[in-house]
Parts: structure tokens; C-alpha cells; sequence
């Protein structure tokens, strides 16, 4: 194996980690919305506050001044605050209201259609089709998400309404998250972009929950856990992802992405005692192989 296949699966291998930390940070949360008496209100606030100091305490490290240059900038400000009060904040309350009323596996699968919604804002806005490829991309992911809900009996529900509402919604709002952001993102640093995005974020949701009136949890585990949510799940799995995508570049690095609900998953199953039924694991996996199959067809916004 020579210089550059050695790179590029180190590359590999610190994307696919990154990504596994978002899907072990659900699990994290899991815990503790559904072991630790907190809600996912709670658990959200503390989560934008926490990790969007720390995106930019690193963002500060690494860039200095520059990452406030967003702020010189009216047009990028207005754009700052759209991705933040839409994107942000509603793609990890859903996703967390998700978990909190069924798993941290079903909620990232769930949030894992993401791209089924930015292909249709694409077709609507430019007034086109999906193509063949799309076409059955889309219905594999409809049948997934059917079996997942049903296990293939019509007349009973699996997974309740509003987890499915929650979980899809999620990814509506990771839909926008991605598309609002994309210009930003093209100025400006993920450090900058998501840091502010979740400072801002985190206001209103205060204003909802009054966090303040919550106490920490005391049980030294939950604490943990609570860090994990807080320092896994966002600098370590964004400094992971985004250092491996600059080795093996953003296609790549989208499909690799597909490692965060594949270690939901078994995180769920194998440490939080989380049953699935078989026909979940199909629709798992028809849901996520036709995600992947669309990331690679759609272009990007």
C-alpha cells in the first residue's frame, strides 16, 4: 500500500468516526431523556449552549478575529439567522423529541431522509423530474419507512404518529439546514456557521424550557453521558468528519455519513437494551441504501 491509499483510508477511517460519534451521541441522549428524568426541551438547550461555546471556542483557536467577520456582512447575518432559528434549532429538537418518545436508532434513520426532501426542494425550485434513478430511490425510501411503521401490517401503526412526525420532520429541517447553509458555508467556516448558529438557536428554546428551572442531573453517569451528547457529538465528531473529508473529499464523505444511523442503531440494540423487530432491520436498511443511492444522484444545491 503506497503514500496515498494509506492517506485516503486514514481518511476513510476518521470519517466513518466522526459520523459514528453523531449516531453514539443520539444514543447518549437516549439514555438520558428516557433513564434520567430529563426532557428533550432540556436536553436540547443544553446541548446548543454547551457545544456552540466549544464549536467556537475552536473556531477562535483556529481563525482568531476572522470567525466574527460574518458580523461585518448584512446579508450573511440575515442568512446567519434563518439557518439558525429553522435549521438549527428545529433539526435537534425534532430529532431529540424523536428519541425521547421511541430510539435513538429509529429517530437517525428517520432524520437519515433528509435527502428525499432537498431532492424535491431542488425539483420544485427548478421545475424539474426526478430521474429514473430518483424515482426508485424515493419509493425504496417510502417502502422502508412504510415497513418501519407498519412491519408490514396496514392495519396497525408500529412506530406512533408523532414519532414518525417528529423523526420526519427532523429531517425537513436537516433538509433545510443543508440547503440554508450552503452558502455560508462556502464563506465561512463550520466552526463559525454552526458555533453562532447554535448560540443563536439556543435563545428562543431558553425562552420555551427556562432551562435554569431544571436542576443537573446528580448521578455522576448521567453527567457523562451528558458530556458525551455535549463533547462527542459535536467536537469531536465535527473536528473527525470534517479533517476526514478534507483527505477523501465531500462525495466520499457523504456516504460515509450513512455510519451515523448504522451505529444508532446498534448502540440502541446492544447497550440501551433497545428491541427491534426483524422487518426493522429491512426497512433500516432499504431506507438508508436508498438514501445513500439518492446522495450520489442528486447534485448539489
Amino acid at each position: 500500500m503506497n503514500t496515498e491509499e494509506k492517506s485516503k483510508l486514514r481518511g476513510i477511517l476518521i470519517t466513518a468516526s466522526g459520523s459514528a460519534c453523531w449516531g453514539m451521541s443520539g444514543c447518549f441522549g437516549q439514555y438520558l431523556l428516557q433513564n434520567c428524568g430529563v426532557s428533550s426541551d432540556w436536553l436540547v438547550c443544553m446541548r446548543l449552549i454547551f457545544a456552540g461555546i466549544l464549536l467556537m471556542l475552536i473556531g477562535f483557536f483556529r481563525e482568531g478575529k476572522a470567525l466574527f467577520e460574518i458580523f461585518r456582512h448584512k446579508e450573511d447575518m440575515i442568512k446567519l439567522l434563518i439557518f439558525s432559528l429553522i435549521g438549527v434549532l428545529f433539526s435537534q429538537w425534532l430529532y431529540f423529541l424523536a428519541i425521547e418518545y421511541s430510539n435513538a436508532g429509529t429517530a437517525t434513520v428517520l432524520q437519515a431522509t433528509a435527502p428525499v426532501f432537498i431532492l424535491f426542494a431542488i425539483c420544485v425550485s427548478k421545475k424539474l423530474l426526478p430521474t429514473k434513478i430518483e424515482a426508485v430511490a424515493l419509493l425504496g425510501v417510502l417502502a422502508g419507512t412504510t415497513l418501519l411503521t407498519t412491519h408490514g401490517d396496514f392495519s396497525t401503526m408500529q412506530v406512533s404518529p408523532s414519532v414518525l412526525f417528529f423523526g420526519l420532520g427532523a429531517a425537513v429541517a436537516v433538509a433545510f439546514y443543508n440547503m440554508s447553509s450552503a452558502s455560508l458555508m462556502r464563506k465561512y467556516s463550520t466552526y463559525c456557521v454552526v458555533g453562532f448558529g447554535m448560540l443563536i438557536a439556543v435563545v428562543p428554546m431558553s425562552i420555551l424550557s427556562k432551562p435554569w428551572q431544571v436542576p443537573f442531573p446528580s448521578d455522576p453517569f448521567a453527567l457523562l453521558m451528558l458530556a458525551g451528547v455535549i463533547l462527542i457529538g459535536t467536537a469531536v465528531a465535527y473536528s473527525l468528519y470534517l479533517y476526514g473529508v478534507s483527505k477523501v473529499g465531500p462525495f466520499l464523505g457523504s456516504l460515509l455519513a450513512s455510519v451515523e444511523p448504522i451505529t444508532a442503531i446498534l448502540f440502541s440494540a446492544l447497550f440501551l437494551n433497545t428491541s427491534f423487530h426483524p422487518l426493522d432491520f429491512v426497512g433500516f436498511l432499504l431506507v438508508l441504501s436508498m438514501v445513500t443511492l439518492l446522495s450520489v444522484q442528486t447534485k448539489p444545491v
